[in-house]
């Protein structure tokens, strides 16, 4: 990005709020209309201060990441101003903070924001985390990337105006109290709720539906326009209906909005595919040219595990999660609750509701436990999740989506056989949300006893041998209470990944991609007549290299046999085109299946209850 200077006049110009009379709330505004060397000018208006010295930050770390990001990296031009205009004495303690001086005097600081998306090649942001400027067609305001607080003012209410080209329409799911088609106002009652309320501007494209009394939002930005909200609806509000019923009872937000941001791949745009959960919402980023059908079963997957977030996280955390610190965090013991009873949900759900048979299900959690079998299997994993921003922990964060995911269905399948079927994880999940709630955070140390005492012994038994000791999950027993044993199953593979896992092709020093020399073609390959070193240069018209090799390996998990497929290769030197049609190569895999039918009605009670 070009180099940009911010002067005095231009960091007085954001309206006439700058210097207005103290109010009790912040006032935050910022300037989507006039973006400037892609950036974006943020101006604070503070409450009064009763001490001589203050510090704004910007957040270190948010929810739902578990990584140390630095968004403070992305601001400059940090300027504090007394009433009448003078500039106050700012130190910068460390990236994400500035010190000011003279804080009684304080009337605003200003400061210009940088985005993420276009730099993610060299700065690791989680996309669907990140932000994105791009004047007059779109800006991804994960709030915390343009908004700070106050030191000991994050419990003060936040009104923040946004001014936005009159294009350009903010998807959300806060309430936007000024009538203006090119202002918005929000007000939020502490920094916390502010930060959990992203918004996307972008040309309107959106679908409303109603879920019981939960009001759906669909809104979806494609760079070329071949993606609608209409086209991703129909399967969005199957699934969220499906959901909700799967829920019952519980249900803590009365507006849910999914912000879908599809990329073009190009190194300049985001290429960190996946979701980040909000309390009434979720961010999205996938690549627009995936095919249709797998971009929907993706957003499926993805969507429906952060929509899950609403009972853990947000109806059953810990002190922790409540009084979340962005900068100084301290992290909570039950990662296996928040992230793997969510995506354990978001694949229960899928067979109880019949959108997913039985044995896919299985498929999909052996493939989880062979996952997971990568990491150590005798980590402490509430230690693991207290400590998950420190090494080696932290290079086992996928885990709490895997192990995590299995520590949920093993409690699911005890509790099933202890309650001879009556109860399971979902009625555990209700119980505790009666118990807390989203205003009341539980004791770290007290979770497990508190779940004891709702469900039966050999729960807590499991909880203090599996997870919070270094015992080895006997997976296989756990099926077996169900009548599930272990078989081999057939499936189609990825045409570049052995196992799923172990890559068919390398990159050269042209960043080109490049069938190893080594590996023995596989039937995709041999199919097309693919040889060692061939040199992939595109398929179906679409150029690949190391930039969007990931699209490549999305794009193939929606290929099926017989699809028609142009593969052009350079090989000896010389391009050409390879034309015919998929053969996917098949895998053989552990997994499990049913075989005792005397166990069918617990199996039932499981899956179907």
């Amino acid at each position: 990005m070009k180099k940009f200077i911010c002067t005095l006049a231009i960091a007085l110009s954001l309206g006439s709020m700058a210097f207005a009379q103290k109010s009790k709330d912040i006032q935050v505004a910022i300037d989507l209309k006039n973006v400037k060397d892609d950036k974006v000018m943020v101006s604070i208006t503070p409450p009064a201060f009763d001490t001589e010295t203050t510090t704004f930050f910007i957040p270190k770390i948010v929810p739902g990441t578990y990584s140390e990001d630095n968004y403070g990296k992305y601001v400059e031009g940090f300027k504090a101003f007394d009433k009448k205009g003078k500039e106050l004495t700012v130190t910068k303690p460390d990236e994400n903070s500035w010190k000011i001086e003279g804080a009684k005097k304080l009337a605003k600081v200003t400061y210009l924001v940088n985005d993420t998306y276009d730099i993610e090649n060299t700065h690791d942001i989680f996309s669907p985390a990140g932000t994105n400027i791009l004047a007059d067609k779109n800006f991804v305001l994960n709030i915390h990337g343009f908004i700070g607080y106050f030191e000991n003012k994050g419990e003060t209410p936040y009104t923040v105006t946004i001014s936005h080209p009159s294009n350009l329409w903010g998807a959300t799911s806060l309430i936007d109290t000024d009538a203006s088609n090119e202002v918005d106002v929000f007000t939020s009652p502490r920094y916390p709720d502010l930060v959990d309320h992203p918004i996307m501007y972008t040309k309107p494209d959106y679908t409303t539906f109603k879920v019981d009394d939960m009001d759906i939002l669909i809104a979806v930005y494609s760079p070329t326009g071949k993606i609608t909200a209409k086209m991703l609806t129909p399967e969005m509000e199957t699934m969220m209906r499906a959901q909700k019923k799967f829920l019952g009872p519980i249900n803590s937000t009365k507006k849910y909005s999914v912000l879908i941001y599809l990329t073009d791949g190009t190194p300049d745009d985001a290429h960190g595919y996946g979701a980040l959960e909000h309390t009434t919402s979720t961010t999205v980023v996938m690549p627009e040219d995936y095919p249709l059908d797998q971009l929907k079963s993706t957003l499926k997957d993805v969507v429906s595990h952060e929509f899950f977030h609403i009972v853990t996280p947000l109806s059953v955390h810990s002190k922790e999660i409540h009084y979340f610190n962005y900068n100084t965090p301290k992290m909570s013991e039950h990662l296996w609750m928040y992230e793997g009873v969510t995506e354990y949900f978001a694949n229960l759900f899928q067979v109880n509701q019949g959108l997913i048979t039985e044995d896919e299900f299985y498929q999909r959690m052996s493939e989880k436990i062979a996952q997971s079998k990568g990491f150590d299997d005798t980590m402490n994993f509430t230690n693991m999740s207290k400590n998950i921003l420190l090494k080696p922990y932290k290079d086992a964060y996928y885990n709490v989506y895997l192990k995590g995911a299995l520590i949920a269905m093993c409690i699911d399948i005890q509790m099933r056989e202890s309650s001879n079927g009556q109860k399971g994880i979902l009625t555990l999940m209700r119980d505790l949300s009666k118990e807390y709630g989203s205003n009341k955070p539980f004791n770290d140390e007290d979770l497990f006893a508190t779940i004891t005492r709702l469900t039966y012994p050999e729960v807590g038994e499991f909880l203090k041998k599996y997870v919070a000791g270094t015992t080895p999950i006997p997976y296989d027993q756990y099926f077996t209470k169900m009548g599930v044993t272990k078989t081999t199953i057939k499936t189609p593979g990825n045409p570049f990944l052995k196992d799923g896992q172990i890559p068919m092709v390398t990159i050269n020093p042209a960043k080109e991609i490049v069938i190893l020399p080594t590996v023995t073609p596989n039937a995709f390959m041999t199919n097309l007549g693919l040889r060692n070193s061939d040199v992939i240069l595109g398929v179906n018209g679409k150029a690949y290299n190391l930039d969007n090799i990931y699209d490549l390996l999305g794009a193939s998990e929606g290929w099926k046999e017989g699809d028609a497929i142009t593969v052009k290769i350079r090989r000896d030197s010389k391009e050409q085109d390879i034309k015919g049609t998929v053969k996917l190569p098949v895998e053989e895999t552990e997994g499990f299946h049913a075989t005792e039918s005397a166990k069918n009605k617990l199996k039932e009670a499981w899956l179907k209850g």
